[in-house]
């Protein structure tokens, strides 16, 4: 993921190829965090967590029996 961002940069940079000042570079760079954290916040996620949390719950549940027998 990060890398994907770097490169989104890169190709941003190329575009602009000199900037006016430093926080111009910046302003886009911050811009770009902003736009890949509303994707994140708002886009599907990689791991649903509750799929984890009821393998958890097996794997507890076969413990206890080993424990008990």
């Amino acid at each position: 993921m990060l890398e994907r961002l770097n490169e989104e940069i890169r190709r941003r940079e190329r575009v602009i190829r000199i900037f006016p000042s430093r926080e111009s570079g910046i302003r886009l760079i911050g811009a770009l965090l902003m736009e890949q954290d509303e994707k994140w916040a708002s886009g599907r996620k990689y791991l649903d967590m509750t799929e984890y949390f009821e393998w958890q719950k097996e794997i507890s549940k076969k413990r206890r029996i080993r424990l008990f027998q």
